[in-house]
């Protein structure tokens, strides 16, 4: 017996009508969902509510459900950078969203590091100093990105400045490469469900010494980097400031200086 001719794969001609009529959907869908964004803006305007909107542990919610989700082809790299963007999108039609970039000597990484994390919608500014970086963090509705390097400890200097926080590693898929990148803004940092946390010390001892003591404590901890006399350590988790554990661990000037979601695909 031949076989069914339901069985035949499309032809060409159907597979090409049938993306096209997917596009249009999709933008159909895509334009109701920025006019909704501009209703959640203009309503927050109407209430006086100025404040940043960003809110890490929403947009770390949103993505976690979508890969959640059932799929057979869309890849975890296609939904995240899809939403990411529709998420930026939202947020720069509520205030004056903008991203600073500190890259080291690696600039070009660092843009990208943040165009993947926060989308093309923020306009962005590339600076020399990791200096001009946190300033920019400071403003209303900023966010600093910078990149983590062997020859600078700018991520020591939030010790001194508990309204900075690191709320995000860069990138956030390890097949994207390793942590490369903070992002820093003055927003409130708050669990997820699959958290890791980064802690600073001036302990003279060594990473493997310092490692150790926070095992001993039921701390797990990895070394991050070093420089200018301070180690900054990744504890899986999510630690608050004054946990006791990271109060008995070494060093004098030590501190929790933010916390981020494991990435996506661990």
């Amino acid at each position: 017996m031949g076989s069914d001719v339901g069985d035949k794969p499309p032809s060409l001609e159907e597979v090409r009508w049938r993306i096209d009529a997917i596009d249009s959907e999709l933008l159909r869908l895509i334009d109701e969902r920025a006019g909704l964004a501009r209703a959640v803006a203009a309503a927050k305007q109407a209430a006086g509510d100025t404040g940043f909107g960003l809110r890490p542990p929403r947009e770390t919610a949103i993505v976690r459900k979508l890969l959640a989700a059932p799929r057979s082809a869309a890849s975890d790299a296609l939904l995240i950078r899809i939403w990411r963007e529709l998420m930026a999108d939202s947020l720069s039609r509520q205030g004056p969203y903008h991203l600073t970039v500190w890259g080291g000597r690696d600039a070009a990484r660092a843009v990208e590091l943040a165009r993947l994390r926060f989308g093309s919608a923020p306009p962005m500014r590339l600076v020399e100093t990791e200096k001009d970086a946190l300033a920019g963090a400071r403003e209303p509705w900023g966010v600093g990105v910078l990149a983590l390097t062997s020859d600078s400890a700018w991520w020591g200097r939030l010790l001194a400045e508990p309204k900075l926080k690191v709320f995000a590693a860069l990138p956030c898929l390890t097949r994207w490469g390793p942590q490369a990148a903070f992002a820093v803004a003055e927003v409130e940092v708050e669990p997820t469900g699959g958290d890791l946390t980064f802690w600073v010390t001036d302990s003279v001892k060594t990473a493997p010494a310092i490692v150790e003591a926070l095992s001993l404590d039921g701390v797990a901890a990895e070394l991050l980097v070093q420089a200018g006399g301070l180690k900054l350590f990744v504890l899986s988790g999510f630690f608050q400031p004054g946990d006791e554990r990271l109060a008995r661990a070494p060093g004098k000037l030590s501190g929790v200086i933010g916390a981020a979601p494991e990435p996506f695909d661990l």
